[in-house]
């Protein structure tokens, strides 16, 4: 009897097991990563005309973070390569999270907990992922290397600009082809070690931000506890960033690191995914100084699509935050910044971007303003912007 107990419990925490491994990735995904509504309305033929005529480019995706094989298809979350196929993408940036803190807000966050760790035993990440955020990082990187390994997946890893000339070759011809570029959510991956920097460039790593949403041993955060400005050793990392010709972004950035990145930086910077004041008042979002600042330095704004970034839960409410930042700095400085799977609830998926198109052509934007706004700013700053080769 006994020895049919231990194994009646032997069998259950077994399953246990299999089932936590198999529910809960795409459990904690769908609550994530969802839709503020049903799918928008089918576009207007001229709105769709456009829209397939476009180069479209996006600065910020964090899809590498859920466990889903991306390049399969799903009806979770916002992408996927099928998808990206089917929306019209051409260029997405795949940005990496290393690590977030529990109770997560725009306001005050400390960096002593960690949910990804969690997220990443429940994909069966190795002892080392969990351990260490470098390895966190290069395990994702690798993801997107495996992806363009496949010639199935017609997906090209971008790591510098004759990578990047090639494939805009080859987009003009084929539409199906793909191509995406690693950006990272937070210097924490370096663990407080410059050297680190290294090891993220050889694994792919083209444009970093200092922080997240916590202050690191680089700068502060806008939703950090001190919210100061670059450290010491932030001040090495802007130069050495430069030196390698890696792209910044200063998404999630405290005003005072973006002051001070500014103030030294010699090349353009990014903010890959937020909102502005000018729309949607709150502490995620860019003052209309800041934007200034930003678009003086030559960067690129990608606007976001969540609500917190526009006040909004459609197609509407960007297309007005983008209009609003274009009148104040002009369309060369503006770009889509999704955040699709960004733990945020978006309009639509990348399949429905012909629904962005159509709100900017109902928001009065000229053909050249979309074309720009949806992709060619994106393309043109990375062919000037990334390592020569």
């Amino acid at each position: 009897m006994k020895k049919k107990i231990l194994t009646g419990l032997l069998i259950t925490l077994i399953i246990a097991v299999l089932s936590f491994f198999a529910l809960v990735p795409p459990l904690v995904d769908n609550a994530s990563n969802q839709l503020t509504a049903s799918a928008p309305k089918p576009a207007t033929d001229k709105a769709k005309n456009l829209h397939q005529s476009l180069f479209l480019a996006d600065l910020h995706s964090d899809s590498l973070l859920w466990g889903r094989n991306l390049s399969k298809g799903y009806q979770r979350g916002h992408m996927d390569l099928p998808r990206l196929r089917e929306g019209g993408m051409a260029l997405q940036a795949f940005s990496v999270v290393t690590k977030v803190p529990f109770g997560l807000n725009i306001q005050k966050n400390a960096g002593d907990s960690d949910m990804i760790f969690w997220l990443g035993l429940s994909q069966a990440w190795s002892p080392s992922a969990l351990q260490s955020l470098l390895s966190r990082a290069e395990r994702q990187a690798e993801m997107l290397r495996d992806l363009a390994a496949s010639p199935d997946n017609k997906f090209k890893f971008i790591l510098n600009r004759k990578d990047l000339q090639d494939f805009i070759a080859l987009h003009k011809t084929d539409k199906d082809a793909l191509a995406g570029w690693l950006t990272l959510e937070g210097a924490q991956a370096m663990e407080g070690d410059l050297k680190n920097l290294n090891a993220l460039y050889e694994a792919g790593f083209r444009m970093i931000a200092p922080t997240h949403f916590f202050d690191t041993e680089l700068s502060g955060s806008a939703h950090g506890v001190n919210k100061g400005g670059l450290t010491a050793l932030g001040k090495q990392w802007v130069k050495a960033m430069e030196d390698k010709s890696m792209i910044i972004d200063l998404a999630h950035a405290s005003p005072k690191t973006i002051t001070d990145v500014l103030t030294m930086a010699r090349r353009p910077v990014i903010v890959s995914h937020t909102g502005v004041k000018g729309t949607c008042n709150n502490n995620r979002n860019l003052s209309d100084a800041q934007l200034k600042a930003i678009a003086a330095n030559g960067g690129v704004v990608g606007i976001g699509f969540w609500s917190t970034a526009v006040c909004g839960r459609d197609a509407a409410a960007i297309a007005r935050s983008i209009k609003y930042t274009v009148n104040l700095i002009g369309v060369d400085h503006v770009a889509m910044g999704s955040d699709f799977d960004g733990a945020v609830a978006t309009p639509f998926d990348v399949t429905r971007l012909d629904a962005l198109t159509e709100a900017l052509q109902k928001a009065g934007l000229s053909e050249r303003q979309i074309r720009k706004i949806m992709g060619e700013n994106i393309r043109d700053f990375l062919l000037k912007n990334l390592p020569s080769a």
